[in-house]
């Protein structure tokens, strides 16, 4: 019997990531030199004593499952509990993709049940936080709650992105709003949920039974418990919190790593962030590179110049290249006086040499049309070729070419 276990929803699309998920899940998607997105929420979970997750997987699995493999990064390889990747499987009646994502804990109530646990944890593998769940769940207990939902508090220009609460002085939650065009409250859900399982098992059961139903837990799950007059209380969080799930907050986040100020610190020895990393040998400086505010990984070749940069494992920076405010991912190779800024270059992608991706934006005309490029896993920008800001390149850019 386990006390709390937790279900990590991790087969969305994250179609608003573009090139970066067209062969990968979301969660999956490099983050910060080293890691990947699950590995945040995989962490949390056993820097907070939570030993059992259960995985729910559908879109493109396949590099995620072999990502997490048998846990044992996350020390999660258990012989009761530990992880488990829980796809969309073949039951006696058929089978059925899940359909939202209260549907895709409903497809596993057996896989709850066989840890008999008082309470289930409900998470995104979209987000880059640290949270201490223990804290969360003492918090629920306390509250002798049926459900409590993480929050935190956001502009008033960003409540029309999340789903948002009003809550009295005890913290108890009296209504929800799904991305409401308009509210008084900021307290915004961070898709972050304690149920306490004997309540969350009736409330999925009588959604899977509702045929107008988006079987979705901000939508119709919380809206249901709340009109059942439930005890739903919020739990608030103070800490760093990013929603991942558009090309320029993965990059926005992965600049707030190099930034001092922001409070995200995955050097804290007492809350490691653990990852399954390919163990290359020390990354290189060579005597030409001019390396500042940048975070370069294991295996790297540098020889030209980093600014405010995040080096995957393998990437390459060429002679009198330079690299600023930008992302490169695992193997990505940056040739001889290539530029590249404010761009993601994917995974074993190829600036060839000469070629300009990206700029910054005090060098853009029209500031409507710049944003941070995108080059997608695999592709060649040919010699010489130019890219302009915003762009989403997903097939090869032959040499001279300009997009």
């Amino acid at each position: 019997m386990k006390e709390c276990i937790a279900m990590l929803l991790a087969g969305g699309q994250g179609s608003r990531l573009y090139a970066l998920t067209k062969n990968v899940a979301k969660p999956a998607v490099p983050f910060g030199g080293k890691y990947r997105i699950v590995d945040f929420p995989l962490s949390n979970c056993v820097n907070s004593g939570i030993d059992t997750v259960g995985i729910l997987t559908q879109y493109l699995p396949m590099v995620l499952n072999e990502y997490i493999g048998n846990g044992q990064p996350w020390d999660l390889d258990r012989s009761y509990g530990g992880v488990h990747i829980l796809p969309p499987y073949q039951k006696a009646s058929g089978s059925d993709w899940y359909r939202g994502t209260a549907n895709a804990i409903y497809q596993n109530i057996n896989f709850i049940e066989r840890y008999e646990p008082k309470y289930v944890l409900i998470l995104s593998g979209d987000h880059i936080y640290k949270m201490d769940y223990g804290k969360m769940l003492r918090y629920h207990k306390e509250k002798n709650a049926d459900c409590s939902i993480a929050v935190i508090d956001v502009p008033p220009a960003e409540t029309y992105r999340f789903g948002i609460m009003t809550a009295n002085r005890n913290g108890r939650i009296t209504r929800f709003q799904e991305k409401p065009k308009k509210t008084d409250s900021t307290l915004a859900s961070m898709g972050i949920y304690i149920f306490t399982w004997e309540k969350l098992k009736k409330f999925l059961e009588d959604d899977e039974h509702d045929n107008t139903s988006d079987n979705d837990f901000g939508k119709n799950i919380i809206p249901r418990i709340l009109a059942a007059k439930q005890k739903v209380y919020a739990y608030a969080f103070e800490g760093y919190w990013k929603d991942v799930g558009t090309i320029d907050s993965l990059w926005e986040a992965n600049m707030d790593l190099l930034d001092p100020r922001v409070p995200l610190d995955v050097w804290d020895p007492d809350w490691k962030i653990y990852s399954r990393t390919a163990g290359r040998p020390p990354h290189y400086v060579g005597r030409h590179a001019n390396v500042e505010n940048s975070m370069v990984t294991e295996g790297c070749v540098v020889d030209g110049e980093l600014e405010s940069a995040v080096l995957f494992a393998g990437a390459r920076v060429g002679r009198d290249a330079s690299v600023r405010d930008s992302i490169l991912m695992p193997g990505a190779i940056i040739e001889e006086g290539a530029q590249v800024s404010y761009a993601i270059i994917a995974e074993d992608a190829v600036i060839q040499k000469g070629a300009v991706v990206g700029a910054r934006p005090e060098h853009t005309a029209d500031l409507t049309k710049w944003g941070v490029t995108v080059v997608g896993e695999g592709v060649v920008v040919g010699a010489g070729a130019k890219v302009p800001p915003k762009a989403m390149v997903e097939k090869n850019i032959k040499a001279g070419e300009s997009v």
